[in-house]
C-alpha cells in the first residue's frame, strides 16, 4: 500500500502540520490502495504564503522561460505515462486500457493545445497611438479538482495558470489524489521555481473552504458539482475574488428523423463512457417519433452488450464508479426512475458476477418525460434517458428546460436544421454528428453548469486582468 502523507509545498515535500490520515480505496476491490493526510489551515496557510512569495519574481519571468519548463513537463509527463496511468486506475477506476488512451492522453492534449495557443499569445496590445493595453497575471490561483477526469481538470488549470504568470495552490479530489501527487513530481522534476506549484491534499469543508475565502488567494478556479460550486462562490465572496466554476451538466442529445442511423447506438456509448462520470455525457436521448423504438431498441442492446470489470484488466469493460457514496446515490436515482419510466435495461444492484466494488449496471429508460426526477438529476452514472418528440421546436424546449447548459448534441443530416438548432440550445458547447471539438476549443456552460472557459486561448485569458495605461508613447 503507498503511503504518502507529505504535501509539495515551496519546492520541497513537507509533513502535514497535524496528523489526519485519509484513506485511498481502489472501487474495484473496496480495499485501501493509499493513505494520504488531509490537510488544515496551518497548511493552507503555508502553501499560500509559498505562492504569494514566489509570485512577484514569477510573474516577471519572460514567456520564454516560461514555455520551457512547460515544454520540459510535457517531456516528463509523456516520458511516465505508465505510472499516471495506474494512478488513475487504482483511484477513480478507470479501466487500464482507457486510462492509458483517455484519461493519460486528455493531458497530454491540454499541454499542447495550450503550448500551441501561448506561441502566438501576446500581453500587449495597442489601443490607440499612445495608449496600451497590457494582460497581467491575476496573482495566487488556488485549483480545486475533481476525481472523474483528473489529469484532464488539473492540467487545464495549472498549465495556464503557470503559463500566464500565475502562482498556484493545487487541492486535488481527496478521493483521486495519487495522480496529482505525481504530477507534484513532474512539476518538481522539471524544475519550476520554489513556490510557483503548490500541493495541499484535503477536503471541500478544510483545505476547500480555506483557499476559497483566503484573503491572499487572487482567484479559485473549481471543477465540481453544482452545490460546492455555489458554496465556493458564497465563500469566496468577502474577499471579491475571481472565481471560475466548471459544474454539473444533463446534457441532450437530439435525434432528428434524419439522423444517421448509429446516431441512438453511439449516443449510448457516450453516455456510459467513464462509467457515466462525464458533466459533458449525453444522458438525455431525445428522440423524434418516428426513429424512437428503434432508438430504445438500439440504446437497450448497447446497455446488455457493455461489458463490465475491474479496472486493473486490460480491455474495454466499463469499469466502477469513484465510491461507495456515488454507488448509494446512483442507486437511488435508479430506483427513483424505476417508478417513473419504463426500464428496459440494467437497474438495481452490481451486474452479474461482480460481489464487491463499485459496479453499476449500464441502464435504460425509455418513456421518460422531462419532469421525471431522472431527467432533472445529474445522476453522474451509466444511466441514459430516452425522451420522444414530435417537432424541432419541442426538442429544443426540452433541451434548454434544465437548470443546466453545458453540452448539448444534434444529430441530422440536414445542415440548415443543424445550426439553427445548435444556435438556439442554451448551452456553451453544442457538438453535431459525433464530431469532437477541436484541440484548444473552449469548455465551460451556460446557467448552473458554470461559468469561465478552459482551454486554449480560452484558457489563458481566465488568468488574466487586463490594464489600460494612457501616454505609453507620445504622438
Amino acid at each position: 500500500m503507498l503511503e504518502h502523507r507529505n504535501f509539495y509545498i515551496n519546492g520541497a515535500w513537507v509533513a502535514p502540520a497535524a496528523a489526519n490520515d485519509f484513506p485511498v480505496i481502489d472501487p474495484s476491490t473496496e480495499e485501501q490502495c493509499a493513505v494520504i493526510s488531509l490537510g488544515d489551515a496551518a497548511d493552507t496557510d503555508a502553501a499560500v504564503s509559498a505562492a504569494r512569495a514566489a509570485f512577484d519574481s514569477w510573474s516577471q519571468t519572460s514567456k520564454e522561460e516560461r514555455t520551457a519548463l512547460i515544454k520540459k513537463l510535457a517531456e516528463i509527463y509523456d516520458a511516465r505515462q505508465e505510472e499516471m496511468a495506474q494512478a488513475m486506475s487504482a483511484e477513480m477506476g478507470a479501466p487500464i486500457t482507457m486510462s492509458r488512451q483517455s484519461q493519460v492522453g486528455a493531458g497530454s492534449w491540454h499541454i499542447q493545445g495550450f503550448l500551441e495557443a501561448f506561441e502566438d499569445f501576446s500581453f500587449e496590445s495597442d489601443y490607440t497611438a499612445t495608449e496600451k493595453t497590457l494582460k497581467e497575471p491575476i496573482g495566487v490561483c488556488a485549483l480545486i479538482t475533481p476525481w472523474n477526469w483528473p489529469m484532464n481538470q488539473i492540467v487545464l488549470k495549472v498549465i495556464p495558470a503557470l503559463a500566464t504568470g500565475c502562482t498556484v495552490v493545487l487541492k486535488p479530489s481527496e478521493i483521486a489524489p495519487l495522480s496529482a501527487l505525481l504530477f507534484a513530481e513532474f512539476v518538481h522534476e522539471a524544475g519550476f521555481p520554489a513556490g510557483v506549484f503548490n500541493l495541499v491534499n484535503g477536503d471541500g469543508v478544510g483545505v476547500g473552504s480555506q483557499l476559497s475565502s483566503h484573503p491572499e488567494v487572487d482567484m479559485v478556479s473549481f471543477t465540481g458539482s453544482t452545490r460546492a460550486g455555489i458554496a465556493i462562490s458564497k465563500a469566496a465572496a468577502d474577499t471579491l475574488k475571481r472565481v471560475s466554476l466548471e459544474l454539473g451538466g444533463k446534457g441532450a442529445n437530439i435525434i432528428f428523423e434524419d439522423a444517421d442511423p448509429k446516431a441512438a447506438k453511439r449516443g449510448a456509448i457516450h453516455c456510459f463512457g467513464n462509467s457515466g462520470q462525464s458533466c459533458n455525457a449525453p444522458t438525455r436521448m431525445l428522440v423524434h417519433k418516428s426513429r424512437y423504438d428503434q432508438a430504445v431498441a438500439d440504446a437497450t442492446k448497447v446497455a446488455l452488450n457493455t461489458p463490465v470489470g475491474v479496472a486493473s484488466e486490460e480491455g474495454k469493460q466499463m469499469g466502477p464508479v469513484v465510491s461507495e457514496a456515488q454507488f448509494n446515490k446512483i442507486q437511488g436515482l435508479i430506483e427513483v426512475g424505476m417508478s417513473e419510466a419504463r426500464l428496459t435495461a440494467g437497474g438495481l444492484g452490481r451486474p452479474d458476477g461482480l460481489n464487491r466494488g463499485y459496479f453499476v449496471k449500464p441502464t435504460v429508460f425509455a418513456d421518460v418525460n422531462n419532469d421525471m426526477t431522472i431527467a432533472r438529476e445529474e445522476v453522474f452514472g451509466p444511466v441514459l434517458s430516452i425522451i420522444p418528440f414530435d417537432t424541432e421546436e419541442e426538442a429544443i424546449a426540452i433541451a434548454n428546460d434544465t437548470p443546466y447548459g453545458l453540452t448539448n448534441y444534434v444529430q441530422t443530416t440536414d445542415e440548415e436544421q443543424r445550426r439553427r438548432v445548435a444556435r438556439r440550445l442554451r448551452s456553451g458547447m453544442v457538438q453535431t454528428n459525433g464530431v469532437g471539438f477541436a484541440k484548444g476549443s473552449p469548455f465551460g456552460g451556460y446557467k448552473q453548469s458554470g461559468n469561465g472557459r478552459e482551454g486554449g486561448l480560452f484558457g489563458l485569458e481566465e488568468f488574466l486582468e487586463v490594464k489600460a495605461v494612457s501616454g505609453w508613447a507620445t504622438e
